[in-house]
């Protein structure tokens, strides 16, 4: 397997991605790597991370797209940019899959106009596997399209139950749709529409309308919404996650020597709850309905996150995904 990373993509880069790719030859010894960005800098990190194998080659750009550009203008623009060059490398079929953690819309772009959209897909969908209390859970969409008919949250749909089945390992993950309310004549026209099709669909497990204070047990693998909706759980969970623990410290350390030597004892349960909301574990976010592996990395992803995401791309490619969601299409 060959994957494709923009070596400029994230706020870490390109130390963090350069670190990431290096620890990824150690683990996934039959994949080759193609880091995309200036030539001297990506092979200065290379050196000072003591790198002498021949998995890695470095693909020469001039140019860097950030996230202060409009997204279109700058895909157009900025041919020879680390993302566009990566993902020309899909498209050329030299890679089989891309990596970047670096501006959203422009990968999104980057995606839909030089890789292109899978045959009768209307919308890509950007959808990161969350943690859940009883198992992780995918959000599809989580912000790439805002505005949305039915007929493209069947889409989101089925592809993120192929996607759950071949990376989770889940033959039969639940569908469900995001809704203020549990009836089925809850919820605006969107939502409406969309139950009544949802519940029409052959080969979806439809399990019906899920309310937001029941995401998080991830009882329903595949959670489908609009981005406009999907962006907000997706921020507001994080944002929840991340305060939650923060009070917890804060109380700890505010109070009695009890409590710490409490916090001692249950430092271990601690560490597992960090890592279960962590997002380095997972990697990042594949868009689906692109006609090939794109997958968008945090922002703020380290070497561990970016070596997850590649973990996350090796399964995606493994697993035949890409072949499946066409086939379900078909179907």
């Amino acid at each position: 397997m060959k994957i494709a990373i923009d070596g400029m993509g994230g706020d870490n880069a390109p130390k963090a991605v350069v670190e990431g790719v290096v620890k990824a030859t150690e683990e996934f010894k039959d994949v080759e790597f193609f880091i995309t960005g200036p030539e001297e800098l990506i092979k200065e990190e290379l050196q000072k991370c003591n790198y002498g194998g021949d998995k890695i080659k470095v693909v020469n750009t001039t140019e860097v797209i950030t996230n202060n550009e409009h997204p279109v203008m700058a895909i157009r623009k900025k041919k020879d940019s680390s993302i566009c060059k990566a993902l020309n490398l899909v498209k050329d079929k030299e890679c089989d899959a891309v990596i970047s953690a670096g501006s959203t819309g422009a990968f999104l772009a980057g995606c839909t106009f030089i890789v292109g959209r899978i045959k009768g897909i209307k919308r890509p969908a950007l959808a990161p596997i969350m943690p859940g209390k009883n198992g992780p859970f995918m959000l599809v969409d989580c912000g790439a399209n805002v505005d949305c008919k039915p007929e493209h949250l069947i889409n989101f749909a089925h592809m993120g139950k192929e996607y759950y089945k071949g990376v989770m390992g889940n033959n039969n993950p639940k569908v469900g749709l995001i809704n203020i309310g549990a009836e089925a004549e809850k919820g605006n026209e969107l939502t409406k529409a969309t139950y009544e099709l949802l519940e029409q669909e052959n080969g979806l497990n439809f399990v019906g309308n899920v309310e937001p204070r029941y995401i998080s047990d991830g009882d329903t693998q595949v959670l489908v919404c609009d981005g406009f909706v999907g962006n907000t759980v997706l921020k507001m969970y994080e944002g929840t996650a991340s305060n939650l623990l923060n009070i917890i410290k804060d109380e700890i350390l505010s109070t009695g020597i009890k409590s710490k030597i409490g916090a001692v004892l249950l430092k271990p349960v601690f560490a597992n709850i960090k890592k279960k909301f962590d997002y380095k574990e997972y990697g990042g976010a594949p868009f689906l309905g692109v006609d090939g592996i794109c997958i968008k990395a945090h922002g703020s992803s380290n070497a561990k996150a970016f070596k997850s995401a590649i973990r996350q791309t090796k399964n995606f490619y493994d697993s035949k995904v890409l072949d499946k969601i066409k086939e379900g299409l078909e179907n």
